[in-house]
C-alpha cells in the first residue's frame, strides 16, 4: 500500500510519519520509506545519523527515466519523459526491493526490511532557477511505476502545505494521513484538501497532532467530521526518539493510535484500473499545459489504452 503524511509546515507530519514507519518495521512488514519534503528530516527521525544520507533521487532523473521507459515504443528517450509519464507495455516496472536503480543504487539501507529514499534537499544551485517539483517528480515517477503487493508499504513524508496537488501525486496514494493540530490554521488545510480532491477517488484521513485535551479533540470533530480517525498528545516517549535516545517505546495510546492508522490501510481496496486511468487523465493534462511544448512532442501519445497492471 501507498501512503503519505501531508499537512501544514510544523504539524508533526515527519515525526508521524516516521513513527508509523518503525511501527510497521517493528512488525516484521516490509517499508521503503520516502523524504520528500523540501525540509530532509526523515532519515534523522528515522535514528540515522546526520551523515547517513540516501543519494537525492532528483539528481539521477536520467538514469531512473532511461530505467523505466524500458523498450517502451511510445517513449522515444528519456529526454521526453515527465513526472507524470504513466506505464506503458515495454516499461519497467518496479517492485518493492527489487534491482533496480531506485532500490538498489540510490536506496538507504536504514535496516533489514525497511529501506530509504529521499529526493534531496533543496541546493544554492536550485535557487531563483527550480521548483521543488523538480525534484518530487522522481517520487511520483517511482509511484506510477511501482507495483506493490499484499503486506507491502511505501510510506511519503510530503512537502508542507498543497503542493501535493501540483501534478497528479496526490492520487497515487491508497491514504493520505493529514496531520492536523487542533487550530484554525489546522484545520484550514484540512478543508483545502477536500475541496482538492473532492472530485477524484482520493481517502484523505485525519490524524490529531498536540492535542492537549477534550477540548481539542472536540475541535477537531467539530471541523473534520468521522474523518477524524485519531490522535497524539504529549508523549514523553516521542521526545525521547526525537532527541536520539536508543530503546524509547512509544506509550499503549500512541501503539493503539498505530494500529488505527495500520489497519484504516489495510482495508484500503486496490483498484488499479482507477489508478491507471488518473495517472493517464493527468499526464495528458500536464502535456497539454506544459510538457509539450517543453519537450516538442505530443506527449499524450505516451498513454497506452492496451496496458494493464500484472493481477
Amino acid at each position: 500500500m501507498k501512503v503519505a503524511f501531508v499537512g501544514k509546515g510544523g504539524s508533526g507530519k515527519t515525526t508521524l510519519s516516521s513513527l508509523f514507519i518503525r511501527h510497521l518495521h517493528a512488525t516484521g512488514l516490509p517499508v521503503v520509506a520516502v523524504d520528500a519534503d523540501i525540509n530532509q528530516h526523515l532519515g534523522t527521525a528515522l535514528g540515522l545519523s546526520d551523515e547517513s544520507v540516501a543519494p537525492p533521487l532528483g539528481d539521477h532523473l536520467a538514469l531512473l527515466k532511461d530505467h523505466l521507459r524500458g523498450d517502451n515504443p511510445r517513449i522515444g528517450s528519456a529526454a521526453t519523459m515527465v513526472k507524470t509519464t504513466p506505464p506503458g507495455r515495454g516499461s519497467r516496472l518496479l517492485h518493492l526491493f527489487g534491482r533496480d536503480p531506485f532500490h538498489t543504487d540510490l536506496a538507504l539501507d536504514v535496516a533489514p526490511g525497511l529501506k530509504l529514499l529521499a529526493t534531496g534537499p533543496f541546493t544554492d544551485d536550485d535557487l531563483g532557477v527550480a521548483c521543488y517539483h523538480s525534484k518530487t517528480g522522481a517520487v511520483e515517477l517511482y509511484l506510477n511505476h511501482l507495483v506493490d503487493g499484499p503486506g507491502e508499504y511505501v510510506v511519503v513524508d510530503m512537502t508542507a502545505g498543497a503542493d501535493t496537488f501540483a501534478s497528479g501525486l496526490f492520487t497515487r496514494f491508497d491514504v493520505l494521513f493529514l496531520v492536523a493540530e487542533p487550530t484554525r490554521k489546522g484545520v484550514s488545510v484540512y478543508r483545502q484538501y477536500t475541496d482538492y480532491a473532492r472530485d477524484y477517488d482520493v481517502t484523505i484521513k485525519v490524524v490529531g497532532n498536540k492535542v492537549h485535551d477534550e477540548q481539542d479533540v472536540d475541535y477537531l470533530r467539530e471541523h473534520v467530521g468521522a474523518d477524524l480517525l485519531t490522535w497524539f498528545g504529549h508523549s514523553p516517549a516521542v521526545r525521547a526518539i526525537e532527541q536520539g535516545r536508543e530503546g524509547a517505546a512509544l506509550e499503549e495510546a500512541g501503539i493503539a493510535s498505530m494500529d488505527v492508522l495500520r489497519k484504516t490501510v489495510d482495508e484500503q481496496v486496490k483498484d488499479w484500473g482507477t489508478y491507471l486511468r488518473q495517472a493517464a487523465e493527468f499526464h495528458v493534462k500536464n502535456a497539454r499545459s506544459w510538457a509539450n511544448r517543453a519537450t516538442g512532442e505530443d506527449l499524450a501519445a505516451q498513454v497506452d489504452p492496451e496496458f494493464a497492471f500484472p493481477a
